[in-house]
């Protein structure tokens, strides 16, 4: 373990007036029954990672739930990110506990040696796959370690003095690396002076706007600065893969990035500068990018980006952005900069440019695309200097992809356009390689890309792979999964696609890798069902209609040993989501052959207590204008959930009383709408939601009006204004230490005192060291405990009337 911090026990549970109290609720942690509380303390299955000549697969092993006493250490809550003082890293839990190599042609598996309690990330393969370079935490620094993939040697690089808080250690062009590292003057730790230096102060300039969201975890005082400067201020070095050779390359500064170009002969620096803001995170901070020479040289500077804290709601910041190599050339720089003002309110038929120039980076650039919508990304493809440019409409929902000729602009063409919420018409993404430069771009068999898709369908997902023809636009499909189980390609053996590697998963198989080749196909691993007592569940995906003829879906689960005709207590479990259409809000988005995986504190676990579960139970909020889709969201959840319980009863599973409602996040904002604006459930569970939306007063979710626009929209979308009419019971559970963007733990506080205050029937939960998803062992099972205590309670137990 990194740490041996002791975590406090107590729990803190507050009770509603007239609430049932389940036994012991003071008793601090407590757990589910002993057969679910065995299945979610296994260690999960190991992950997966091929090589990159597709002849070795990394193994790495992961640990069951850490206690709570790891979520326990101390942090550093600083410019919007966690940080571990003791280690300089991002804070967190293990992330694996082995490593073993697994030869694919014999399936002979090594375990590698690894020191003692072994806490093994930032990962990477060398380009030729020959070694593997990785970290391991001890329990007061890091080490960089490189693993040799043909004798299995471990060998240590770096003994402490690592800072991974913005890049880990990286392979370059010529296998070198890349890592950060802890400057060697830096220091003692900031010690923060019990006599304040004075008051925080900030300003706002009359005239402009500065609409941000509700960020967490930001700076707050002049120690809380230092302790950024320095945690997050490092010194570049570049040595061999066997650690010699090493050098410093540039000055310590506060790096966010450094790149090498695909030639090996420049850097690409990108550092934060002061000053700092107590209202943004790091990433809208001051910042530099410049091209420096391997040894350190300035070349040129690229851009100095001021303090972005003014920036409209989905805006992006005027001048140079998105600042990279272009991976198929030797040293060419590419950016975009909006043409827009950086507004998306602002009417343009060109929002985006893309530029680009070479040595000696200087000048204004030549503009390689004018983009008619917001640029979102940039790929290249193997074995030219092309490249596939996204730009994204946020009004349509569309997304437009172009090959773009970097030497010929004019030869340019359009490749697709599609509402990205449209399953059914998903054409898939390219698989990707490393080019000869070791950059990761769009493999390319003779002018056609390999792209892989979920391949939706009413019926389920049918994931395929497909060669798509760069000249003729047309697509041809090499292989498509049929039959039932649920598989998808991850990567490809030959160079046409002709053999590839699957991840297959089936009702009975938990998900294995599999190998196509030679005309026949083998597992290449056999990792067990981790639940075996598990799989007489029973899955099925199904479709019903709201009453204005909206199309929905859900995934049904039904209890083991369940009998046809049996009528059960029911659960609804859901997260609302805006489409700008009712044909794309009804698609079908999961698979009837999928492993029923169960696990952590999942909602899924009431199976075992003899409930059945409408799962993803769709709740789409429809409206061809974004910009007032949540005017009618009340009314469409409320019909949503309508058309979920009529299923219920017209299925035959359910009675139309013993139902429950439940979602986490957004899906809890929507339970307590549920539970104020309808009476279709006989109790609720929400968990880390946020319910009074004057406290997130710059948009919310996909709300782009903020609170001064409408006033009246943000007091309606808020449950807390209509806390007086929940009548039915409600469990609210929220981790105390949540850092998500406005989901507060306040949140929670107080929608329960509002429940309670106006008479209600409610509990709240705070789970001790928690963020928005809960990890601590003790807190999983206990939230567990809580959730089948409130319905058992609240909806097993409720009376069902004679013949109802």
């Amino acid at each position: 373990m990194r740490s041996s911090f002791i975590a406090t026990t107590g729990l803190a549970l507050v009770f509603g007036l007239g609430a049932t109290v389940p036994a012991a609720a003071q008793d601090g942690y407590q757990t589910p029954p002993p057969e679910v509380t065995d299945i979610v303390t296994r260690a999960p299955a190991p992950r997966v990672s091929i090589s990159p000549d597709n002849d070795l697969i990394l193994l790495m092993e992961r640990e069951a739930l850490p206690p709570v006493a790891d979520l326990a250490r101390p942090m550093e809550k600083l410019a919007g990110i966690r940080l571990d003082a003791s280690i300089n890293d991002r804070y967190g839990t293990r992330a694996f506990v082995g490593l073993s190599l697994q030869d694919i042609a014999t399936g002979e598996v090594r375990a590698i040696d690894l020191p003692a309690n072994a806490d093994i990330s930032d990962v990477a393969w060398s380009t030729d796959g020959s070694k593997i370079v990785f970290t391991n935490t001890r329990a007061d620094a890091m080490d960089v370690h490189v693993l040799n993939t043909a004798s299995g040697a471990v060998a240590t690089l770096m003994t402490g003095g690592v800072n991974p808080v913005f890049q880990s250690p990286s392979w370059l062009p010529g296998g070198s690396l890349l890592t950060l590292a802890i400057p060697s003057d830096r220091g003692a730790k900031p010690i923060e002076s019990l006599t304040p230096q004075g008051p925080a102060i900030q300003d706002a300039s009359g005239g402009q706007e500065a609409q941000t969201r509700t960020f967490q975890n930001l700076l707050e005082n002049p120690h809380d600065e230092a302790m950024f400067k320095w945690l997050a201020t490092s010194q570049p070095v570049i040595m061999d893969a066997d650690g010699s050779n090493k050098r410093m390359v540039g000055e310590p500064r506060i790096y966010t990035s450094v790149s090498a170009s695909p030639d090996g002969q420049y850097l690409l620096m990108e550092w934060i500068n002061e000053p700092f803001s107590y209202q943004v995170p790091w990433y809208r901070f001051p910042r530099t990018s410049a091209i420096y020479t391997m040894d350190g040289d300035l070349v040129s500077t690229i851009v100095e980006q001021p303090l972005a804290d003014a920036l409209p709601v989905q805006g992006v910041v005027t001048g140079r952005r998105n600042i990279q190599w272009h991976p198929g050339e030797d040293a060419m720089l590419m950016w975009v900069e909006a043409q827009d003002g950086g507004d998306p309110r602002t009417e343009s038929d060109n929002r985006d440019n893309v530029l680009a120039f070479e040595a000696p980076f200087t000048g204004e650039g030549r503009v390689l695309a004018r983009l008619e919508d917001r640029a979102s990304g940039a790929m290249g493809i193997e074995g030219t200097d092309d490249l596939i440019v996204y730009e994204y409409d946020r009004d349509t929902r569309e997304l437009r992809q172009t090959l773009v000729d970097v030497r010929d602009g004019d030869a340019s063409r359009e490749l697709g356009l599609r509402n990205v919420q449209d399953a059914y018409n998903d054409p898939g993404s390219p698989l990707m390689t490393t080019n000869e430069y070791g950059k990761y771009v769009a493999r390319n068999v003779d002018g056609k890309l390999l792209l892989t898709g979920s391949g939706a369908t009413p019926e389920g997902l049918r994931p395929f792979l497909r060669r798509f023809d760069l000249a003729s636009l047309e697509t041809e499909e090499v292989w498509r999964n049929s039959g039932e189980q649920l598989e998808s390609v991850i990567d490809v053996v030959t160079e046409d696609g002709s053999e590839f590697i699957t991840f297959y998963e089936s009702p009975t198989n938990p998900g294995n890798v599999k190998l196509y080749s030679d005309g026949g196909e083998r597992f290449l691993t056999n990792f067990p069902d981790p639940h075996p007592e598990l799989t007489g569940i029973k899955r099925e995906l199904v479709t019903y209609t709201r009453e204005d003829g909206v199309e929905l879906t859900a995934t049904l689960y039904l209890p083991p040993e369940y009998k046809e005709g049996e009528k059960v207590p029911v659960v609804v479990w859901a997260y609302p989501r805006e489409f700008n259409n009712a044909a794309t809000a009804g698609q079908n988005r999961d698979s009837p052959y999928r492993f029923t995986r169960i696990g952590g504190y999942s909602h899924l676990f009431f199976l075992t207590q003899g409930y059945a579960v409408l799962d993803r139970a769709s709740m789409p909020v429809v409206g061809s204008d974004p910009e007032t889709v949540n005017d009618t969201f009340i009314e469409q959840v409320v019909s949503n959930a309508q058309a979920a319980v009529d299923f219920t009863v017209e299925r035959g599973f359910g009675d139309g009383v013993r139902l429950g409602v439940g979602g986490h996040s957004y899906g809890a904002f929507m339970t307590a709408h549920l539970l104020a604006r309808s009476d279709l459930f006989r109790a609720g569970i929400a968990r880390s939601g946020a319910y009074n939306r004057t406290l997130t007063p710059f948009g919310f979710q996909a709300e782009r009006r903020i609170f001064w626009d409408t006033p009246e929209t943000y007091y309606r979308l808020s449950p807390f204004m209509a806390a007086n009419m929940i009548n039915e019971p409600v469990l609210f559970i929220h981790g105390d230490n949540d850092s998500n963007s406005g989901t507060f733990p306040q949140q929670s506080e107080r929608m329960f005192a509002a429940v309670k205050g106006t008479g209600g029937t409610a509990r709240l939960v705070m789970l001790p060291h928690e963020d928005h998803g809960y990890r601590g062992r003790e807190s999983v099972l206990h939230t567990l405990h809580e959730m089948f205590e409130w319905f058992d309670a609240h909806v097993k137990n409720a009376e069902v009337q004679e013949g109802g």
